[in-house]
């Protein structure tokens, strides 16, 4: 069976229009100190710097963590951040359940997604005295 010509322009009009929002997606480098500590409920802050299209963006970083939360730790992530089209769309709020261990140093790694649809990967190093086994938000803004 072929297809008229009306709906061969049709379907390669869409195909043109879905693969476009895709191709217009970047990525950039990313850099975070998070701290966190606890005893049950915890918290996290941190700062950090984004690079985008050759422009330095400044990062903060914070978060609330509950579950089994023990202790005290600096990590030092690094990574990139997917499927943003503009600087703002690393903003936002992202969540995730982990759980983890370190004594003295360690190794995490982290992938998470947004609102905006911005996906971190992020990976580094721990150093401290943490045990974990919760739910934690991390909220990122962009420094103007």
């Amino acid at each position: 069976m072929r297809l008229p010509s009306a709906a061969h322009a049709m379907l390669f009009l869409l195909a043109l229009l879905t693969g476009s929002s895709a191709a217009r997606a970047d990525e950039a480098a990313v850099t975070l100190v998070i701290f966190k500590g606890g005893w049950v409920f915890g918290g996290s802050i941190g700062k950090g710097v984004m690079t985008f299209h050759g422009q330095t963006y400044g990062l903060s970083a914070g978060g609330l963590d509950y579950g089994l939360v023990f202790g005290g730790s600096q990590t030092t992530l690094q990574g990139r951040v997917r499927n943003i089209k503009r600087a703002e769309d690393i903003a936002g709020v992202y969540a995730a359940a982990g759980m983890g261990v370190a004594l003295g140093a360690g190794v995490r790694g982290i992938v998470l997604t947004n609102q905006n649809g911005a996906i971190l990967e992020l990976g580094g190093k721990q150093l401290g005295l943490m045990a974990n086994l919760d739910l934690s938000g991390l909220a990122i803004t962009l420094k103007q």
